[in-house]
């Protein structure tokens, strides 16, 4: 009988230790371990970061860190730590929270309206970890600019406005090879036969778009712009485009930041291969990153025989178009006597 009480008193005290740990495991495990209120944050884990670093990334997201610890030694986290962008939702467990930074989650890189290279890089680099330097340096690398026909002045025209998933980890040169497949991608066979029907490349294609970009906005009127263009180019006649007189302007002062709205002598006098008042034929390399519209324009032009072209004083936004420079001089007249009058008031 005694033997039959002490089995059960082992037994007894067996389940309260199993109960007990059970319990602690539980709440290590299971409970609630955020201190945030919102209903769900990001966290950014470096290349290469330690345990050590994680915890200090984590440490004010999380109401008691010992459990983490705890559990992601346990499960060989601690050992195996992961970079990139991991989300935690409100009232996470540690056990969800462990598993959720083994869950790399991929971020949307938007970029558009961008000048130079410089300035997409620095828009890049506050959407990826990768920084402005180290993305200026693989997109100017030799060897790949070599290999896909670029030059530093031209490598810009790869580039294609749009929204793309990546992981926040991305290195520079992943980004910039997923950026050229893109490109490669664009520029089918039927794009490629188009621009060959022009007598142009596909980079020429896109210098010339970013011209058409900065020239209009009004899309229904960009065909029209680049036929202009075109036809000065057939005619060995300089594209003399003020938006190219305002990039030299603005690259010889190395002060990107600031607007010019009017373009004064003092503009075209600048020398310059991106000036096409002085200089017969396309710049160098683009003067704005052209968005797809803008490429098809130039493959797509409208068929006429303009020459000239100023802005509409009746219509805002949109040019007059002229055929001999006699039509042009009265519409750049009539807008020169609006545009006075405007700076007059």
């Amino acid at each position: 009988m005694n033997f039959k009480k002490i089995i059960l008193s082992i037994s007894l005290v067996v389940l309260l230790v199993v109960a007990y740990f059970g319990f602690k495991v539980y709440q290590i495990v299971f409970t609630p371990n955020t201190s945030f209120t919102e209903e769900k944050i990001s966290v950014f884990v470096p290349t290469n970061s330690t345990f050590e670093e994680v915890k200090t990334i984590v440490s004010p997201y999380l109401k008691d860190m010992e459990k983490f610890e705890t559990l992601a030694k346990r499960r060989g986290y601690a050992t195996d730590v992961k970079a990139g962008k991991f989300e935690l939702t409100q009232n996470m467990n540690t056990n969800a929270i462990v598993s959720a930074l083994r869950r790399n989650v991929p971020v949307r890189v938007t970029f558009n309206n961008q000048e130079r290279l410089e300035d997409f890089a620095g828009r890049i680099a506050s959407q990826i970890e990768a920084d402005s330097l180290q993305l200026l340096q693989a997109f100017k690398e030799p060897t790949f600019l070599k290999e896909n026909g670029f030059t530093e002045e031209t490598v810009f025209t790869m580039l294609l406005p749009n929204t793309f998933e990546f992981y926040w980890n991305t290195s520079a040169e992943k980004f910039r090879n997923q950026m050229a497949k893109a490109y490669y991608r664009f520029w089918n066979d039927e794009r490629k036969a188009k621009a060959e029907k022009l007598g142009l490349t596909p980079v020429q294609v896109s210098i010339l778009a970013s011209i058409v970009h900065k020239e209009t906005a009004k899309v229904e009127e960009r065909p029209r712009v680049a036929k202009v263009y075109l036809n000065r180019m057939n005619v060995g006649m300089p594209l003399q485009a003020d938006p190219t007189v305002i990039f030299a302007y603005k690259l010889g002062s190395n002060d990107f930041k600031q607007v010019i709205k009017r373009v004064y002598y003092k503009h075209l006098e600048v020398e310059s291969p991106y000036n096409t008042y002085r200089n017969v034929g396309l710049p160098p390399g683009p003067i704005f990153m052209a968005d797809v519209n803008a490429i098809d324009a130039v493959l797509n032009p409208e068929q006429h025989e303009f020459l000239y072209f100023c802005a509409s004083v009746e219509r805002f936004g949109y040019h007059e178009f002229a055929t001999t420079l006699e039509q042009h001089n009265v519409n750049a007249k009539k807008y020169a006597t609006w545009l006075n009058a405007q700076t007059a008031n």
